[in-house]
């Protein structure tokens, strides 16, 4: 029998020669290459190509990832596509072949033209900033950190391994060094101070709190932003100033259960500080974003915005900014159940803290110690289903300094719930019921919710005395419990 020989077939990308039995039609390199780099900026020319004008005209994302990927030079596979936008394989397919339905999600929407780098105007929706703006969007993902979070399956880390020097530190309050800065954005930064106080005391409920902010925002400090006669120094200066507030007034606003509200305000801090040019604060507000995430179960945001925070937290070279953004991934990916992921970034949580020097950072980020370190690693471990672990992270958490009243009710709460998983009933009570007494001087609605949670793990032992005297107590403040 004559053998029939096959056509050599070489490389869409680069040319070179492919093996006989290789599916890909590109070579190892340039595989590797299309799946492990962001998406590109286009040349104008690629955005006029017939197909990805139908699919803008027709305001369907979906059709436009179909378009993109066959117009881009060489053709990007769904897959690859997929880990740029923060999808799956499948979730692209499906995307591209629903002609009935069309994405609306804006959050989305925002997120998928930055990563594609599509023009602002081309788009149908309005996103805060793009890839034009930023040379480098930090809200955007960068494909290995998605690769990260979809292919890492183990860590081969115990869970005894990790913490091991935070549990041995002792807490301790930093401040930043004072540095020269323009008299307006140092009344800014005091005002922020008076207000950050008076919130993490008090709790965002506190008389008028979130309403004297914003009124401040208003009237004082958005006047100063649009005086175009500063230098870029005091410019920069002032707008990092203005980021700390809307921080500030994002926190409050979650306090009060304005979920909303405080998005907003942190979009603008996060704005702000891209336009000062400080990567610590992008890093910050990313950061805070991902922890409301979290608080709200929105798992997927969660780790995506602890993702961006990292990276944008390692140009800051940070070492603190660096452990709260790998701690929180690392609590994103527990409520994921991801276990392998959430060990990993716990690791490089406890690895950034080791490099931690107290008072090395700026003041706004004076919060950050071994104490508050420990709170995000008991969450993790509790809600990864560790609750002995978690005891230990959650007792170092009460080291925390004075001033933090709403902060201790919080670790307080948590203390309770991971005892409460462990059916220690009478220990549970004990502290649920000291986090209840702090409820009455600190008016949070995220501190109810953290009572809440303890009243529903509670819930097996509803019929013993010390529960039903622990719900009597919730009950008097407010704060509803199972029936």
């Amino acid at each position: 029998m004559t053998r029939v020989r096959r056509a050599a077939r070489t490389c869409e990308a680069c040319g070179a020669r492919l093996a006989r039995d290789r599916v890909s039609n590109h070579c190892g390199i340039c595989s590797r290459r299309l799946i492990s780099h962001e998406a590109q900026p286009q040349p104008a020319a690629f955005w006029e190509a017939d197909s990805i004008r139908t699919a803008l005209k027709a305001r369907h994302f979906g059709w436009l990832f179909a378009a993109y990927r066959q117009v881009r030079k060489p053709h990007v596979s769904q897959a690859a596509l997929g880990l740029w936008v923060g999808l799956t394989q499948g979730q692209v397919s499906r995307l591209e072949a629903d002609d009935a339905r069309r994405p609306s999600d804006l959050d989305k929407l925002e997120r998928w033209a930055l990563a594609l780098h599509v023009p602002r105007s081309l788009l149908w929706f309005s996103v805060s900033h793009t890839p034009e703006e930023s040379a480098e969007s930090t809200v955007v993902v960068s494909l290995d950190d998605v690769q990260r979070r979809q292919f890492i399956k183990t860590a081969g880390v115990g869970v005894t391994a990790i913490g091991a020097s935070l549990l041995g530190s002792s807490p301790a309050a930093a401040s930043g060094p004072t540095k020269p800065r323009s008299t307006d954005a140092e009344i800014v930064r005091h005002m922020t101070e008076t207000f950050r106080q008076l919130d993490n005391r008090f709790g965002g409920g506190h008389s008028r709190g979130t309403t004297s902010i914003t009124s401040y925002l208003t009237s004082s400090v958005t006047p100063m932003l649009n005086d175009t006669s500063r230098t870029a120094t005091a410019r920069n200066e002032l707008f990092a100033a203005a980021a700390e507030l809307r921080q500030v007034a994002g926190w409050s606003a979650y306090d009060v259960g304005n979920a909303a509200e405080g998005q907003r305000h942190l979009r603008e801090a996060l704005k702000l500080s891209q336009d000062a040019g400080d990567d610590a604060l992008e890093a910050e507000m990313l950061a805070a974003m991902s922890h409301h995430a979290a608080f709200n179960l929105s798992r997927d945001t969660a780790v995506d915005m602890a993702l961006a925070s990292r990276r944008t937290a390692k140009r800051s070279g940070l070492a603190a900014l660096q452990a709260e953004a790998a701690v929180l991934e690392a609590h994103g990916q527990a409520l994921k159940g991801n276990t392998g992921a959430c060990f990993a970034a716990l690791g490089e949580a406890e690895r950034a803290f080791e490099r931690f020097v107290p008072g090395s950072g700026p003041g706004w980020l004076s919060y950050f110690d071994s104490a508050y370190l420990s709170a995000k690693f008991a969450h993790t471990f509790r809600d990864l289903g560790h609750p002995a672990d978690a005891e230990q992270f959650a007792r170092r958490s009460l080291g925390m300094s004075d001033g933090y009243d709403r902060g201790r009710l919080f670790n307080t709460a948590l203390l309770s719930s991971i005892l409460a998983d462990q059916g220690r009933v009478d220990e549970a009570c004990a502290e649920a019921a000291k986090a209840v007494r702090m409820s009455e001087n600190v008016r949070s609605i995220r501190g109810g919710a953290y009572l809440a949670d303890v009243g529903r793990r509670l819930s097996p032992y509803r019929t013993d005395h010390r529960v039903r005297s622990v719900y009597a107590q919730m009950k008097a403040v407010g704060v509803p419990t199972p029936t």
